[in-house]
Formats: C-alpha cells, structure tokens, sequence
C-alpha cells in the first residue's frame, strides 16, 4: 500500500524503484581460498574484499558474494552473460572443469553448464543472443 504524498497530494507510481538488473547473486564454497583461485584462474574474477566467512569477487558488471558453508555442490540456477559458450566450452574443457551440459539452443540463447570447484553448477549463456547451434 502506497503511502502517497505525505503533503496530501496524489502520487502515481510508474518505474521508480523498480529493479532493473541483477547486482549480486550469492554461491556457496566449503574453501574461499580455492573458490578465489577457481574464479580467477578459470573465469579471470578479481577479489573485491574477502572475510573469514565471506568472499567477493566480480568480473565486468557481474559480483558474486561467495558464502563459506559446510556444504555446497548445489544448482545455482545462475546464468554468467558471455560473448561465446562455445569459447568458454573449449577453454575450460581444456583446463580440466567438469561440465554437466554441452552447449544448447535454448529460448534465452546458447548456453552451456559446468561444476566449479565445489561442485556447484553454473550456466553460461550467449549475453548477446546471437550464437546458434547452426551457426558450428
């Protein structure tokens, strides 16, 4: 329930407020000093700040806030924004990460899956729509 103008007037509410991208999503790690070394080296993330029990990192416009736990290995239902998942497909194929998916077509574009160092599921998708499977 809106309070309205505190001055009596009428207000019409139209996007103000609204949330318009994501800032910060949140990963479990059972190791931040592995998880740090797994998202710089595989994924060139730079460490923001680091705490005993908090780990933050961030690449271009993307943060993830790292939460050290007793238990990870879950599907984090994130999808990382890259320019080709076929590229990042090949590159870390090649550096020995587990990937749950090959690259498919799906409404949001190409994307693929793979298991960081914890075991927890990440999904990369072509941020600007345009790869297609029939494209390779």
């Amino acid at each position: 329930m809106p309070l309205g103008d505190p001055h009596g007037g009428e207000f019409t509410y139209t996007n103000e407020g609204l949330p318009t991208t994501v800032s910060a999503v949140t990963v479990p790690s059972t190791d931040l000093v592995a998880t740090a070394e797994f998202y710089y080296d595989m994924l060139g993330f730079e460490v923001l700040e680091s705490h005993s029990d908090r780990l933050y990192m961030k690449r271009g416009d993307c943060v993830i806030v790292f939460e050290l736990r007793e238990k990870a290995g879950v599907d984090t239902g994130i999808y990382l924004g890259v320019d080709n998942p076929f590229d990042l497909h090949r590159r870390l194929i090649d550096e020995g990460v587990v990937f749950v998916r090959d690259p498919m077509n799906s409404p949001i574009g190409v994307y693929t899956s793979f298991r960081d160092c914890d075991g927890n599921v990440i999904n990369a998708v072509d941020r600007l729509g345009k790869v297609r499977l029939s494209d390779f």
